[in-house]
């Protein structure tokens, strides 16, 4: 005996799928979020400040004249600020230099990320040559070290992509215990106008490396 289907039970039957697909979809957006970490919020790393800046306005037009730099990482991909906390790569086995190519450290040498990498007027945090940086880690995983570098005087961060012969290493600091909050104190001389702050994280729990860069103005 066949089994008659109305049409109404089709549709009921097409609004559960249709629920049960978006709770999926919802699961596997959000996974990164409930597995993530964190990243330099003062002086902000680039993808940090976008989405402090324009996350609740992001459609906002004005943003393309206000904070170019911002606008064009939006259009090229939202998810590189929704995601400011995942920025990470695993098992380079403190590998930096030789797994990150030059024109890829901004966005730790990921894809979808790139846009960070581009030169050009990005916003800026004023810091004096003694500083302090200011990591936030929502998953407390604490760290085996961070590296700290600066951008080398005569490096133009508004019209050339960081390599690594572009730095000047400051500081490689201990361990540090899981903690929200880790505050480095970083001591510089001789720097002027705007420079890229380059932090590499080595987070503790696993072999999983961070790299940022922040855009500061040395007064």
């Amino acid at each position: 005996m066949r089994i008659r289907t109305t049409s109404g039970s089709v549709g009921r039957r097409r609004r559960i799928l249709a629920l049960v697909i978006s709770a999926m979809a919802f699961l596997v957006i959000g996974t990164p979020a409930a597995s993530a970490h964190g990243t330099i919020v003062d002086p902000a790393s680039r993808a940090y400040h976008c989405w402090q800046a324009w996350g609740d306005d992001h459609t906002n037009p004005a943003m393309q004249q206000e904070d170019p730099m911002c606008w064009q990482a939006f259009q090229a991909n939202p998810d590189t600020m929704w995601n400011w906390m995942s920025a990470l790569r695993d098992g380079l086995g403190g590998n930096f230099q030789a797994r990150t190519p030059d024109g890829q450290l901004c966005s730790n040498g990921l894809t979808r990320n790139d846009s960070l990498n581009n030169p050009g007027h990005w916003k800026t945090t004023n810091v004096g040559s003694n500083f302090s940086m200011r990591l936030y880690d929502q998953a407390s995983h604490g760290a085996d070290f961070f590296r700290v570098y600066v951008s080398k005087n005569g490096f133009d961060p508004t019209t050339q992509r960081l390599g690594w012969g572009d730095l000047d290493f400051i500081m490689q600091t201990g361990s540090y215990p899981p903690a929200n909050n880790i505050t480095l104190n970083v001591q510089t001389s001789g720097y002027r106008g705007h420079h890229i702050v380059f932090t590499i994280w080595q987070a503790s729990h696993l072999d999983q490396a961070y790299m940022w860069c922040s855009d500061v103005n040395f007064g």
